[in-house]
């Protein structure tokens, strides 16, 4: 067992695919030993700010805590907010944005191919 505390592990950075505005990203399971098969991460996107549209090569799950915000999926846009998911397919290009005045609090979680 690994005991995660969000606040050792939070990093201040501009989001993933494209660096569109600025975010917190508290990358949950990188505290995990290698190896591991799952990736759990917090990403909290300042407003205004938005993960760009990148193609996926496995499912994906993204989870809105708190805020406010857009996710695509290959063109198709879906508004999301607490309590929401979104189910991203393998092969998707997806991406998520920012809306409203209220940062965008989400949990995103994927499978990682295991090690050779």
């Amino acid at each position: 067992m690994v005991v995660v505390t969000e606040a050792e592990v939070a990093v201040r950075e501009a989001p993933p695919h494209g660096a569109i505005g600025m975010s917190t990203a508290y990358r949950i399971s990188d505290a995990a030993p290698q190896p591991r098969t799952m990736e759990f991460r917090r990403r909290v996107l300042d407003p205004g700010a938005a993960i760009g549209e990148h193609p996926i090569a496995h499912d994906e799950v993204y989870y809105v805590t708190s805020g406010r915000g857009v996710v695509v999926s290959d063109g198709v846009e879906a508004e999301l907010g607490p309590g929401m998911a979104a189910y991203l397919y393998d092969g998707a290009v997806v991406g998520m944005r920012q809306v409203g005045p209220e940062p965008l609090s989400i949990i995103i979680a994927y499978p990682v191919s295991k090690p050779d």
